[in-house]
């Protein structure tokens, strides 16, 4: 009679039929995506955590070697608030767009352009080194990527209640993407993915800041992207009550907003979305960045992790 194999012989085996069901229950998704194009946002407080960073890194290295074409837009309020904090200058915002001076605009540059967008290429790429694939940082800046318009945002005075035009300075919105370069890198043989900080120019030659989300949602509309992945920092649109919307359609989207279920930073999220599948994209998923693996979550799995728009 043969003896039973080791406790931690069992164990492992019993681990190791797990994580293959786990792959075999993700192919007809992994299908779906094959060589279609998917747009992450990326930011908030996840990107100050090294550890979800590195998984996200990782994550994407992963969606590329599966046969999706990743392009990942960042963004970096927070590290640009440390920056500006340190040279004394307090940070100003209007609905949520920090209000940007020539001073805080090279800042901002800086930050985004420089540190944080060239630290997360090197993460993927240091995750895809074994395999090869390579984060290549770009600007909006780059060949006429992100062209911009000075944002124009008004509000009503409180006492008067007469409208009223806000300067944001150099804040920009994207009105038009030339997408070739970013196609180039999707199509080259080498497995390459894009990560594109939210710096643009305007006709004039100025350099403006964009808010992350909206050039994410410009990119992933001249991209005709399948998904729009937007990392935020809560687990999707809440309702009422405080629980989580799994699945909205545009008009449900435009009815939270009126309704006053979407509050706060939750509006232009899901104005972005709007506009993005008004364009071209296949769907919209709002997802809690925080959580490790969120985006295959998302993707491989039948329940996904965050409120799909479409």
């Amino acid at each position: 009679m043969s003896k039973p194999p080791p406790k931690d012989r069992l164990a492992a085996l019993q681990d190791g039929l797990v994580k293959a069901k786990t792959l075999a229950e993700a192919l007809p998704y992994i299908q779906i995506y094959d060589r279609e194009t998917v747009v992450v946002k990326y930011g908030g407080h996840a990107m100050g955590d090294e550890e979800t960073a590195r998984k996200f890194a990782a994550d994407v290295v992963l969606l590329k070697l599966v046969g999706i074409h990743p392009v990942v837009v960042h963004g970096g309020g927070p590290q640009i608030s440390r920056m500006l904090e340190r040279a004394g200058v307090k940070s100003q915002f209007v609905d949520g767009l920090r209000v940007t001076d020539s001073d805080t605009m090279e800042v901002a540059e800086m930050v985004l352009s420089g540190s944080v967008n060239k630290e997360l290429a090197h993460q993927i790429t240091a995750a895809g080194r074994e395999a090869d694939v390579r984060g290549v940082g770009l600007s909006g800046k780059d060949a006429r990527l992100i062209t911009v318009e000075k944002a124009v945002r008004r509000r009503k005075d409180p006492d008067s209640m007469i409208e009223q035009v806000v300067d944001l300075g150099f804040v920009g919105d994207p009105i038009a993407v030339d997408p070739t370069l970013i196609q180039a890198l999707i199509n080259a043989p080498e497995d390459y993915v894009p990560v594109v900080a939210p710096i643009g120019v305007a006709e004039d030659g100025r350099t403006y800041n964009i808010n992350a989300d909206a050039a994410a949602g410009a990119i992933a509309k001249a991209l005709s992207a399948k998904r729009f992945l937007l990392l935020s920092d809560v687990p999707g649109v809440l309702d009422k009550n405080g629980d989580l919307i799994r699945e909205m359609s545009i008009n449900d989207a435009k009815n939270a907003i009126a309704s006053g279920v979407a509050t706060g930073g939750m509006i232009p999220k899901l104005e972005t979305c709007i506009a993005a599948l008004d364009n071209g994209v296949e769907a919209a998923v709002i997802l809690d960045g925080r959580t490790p693996h969120v985006l295959l979550m998302e993707l491989f799995t039948e329940h996904g992790a965050g409120t799909l728009i479409h």
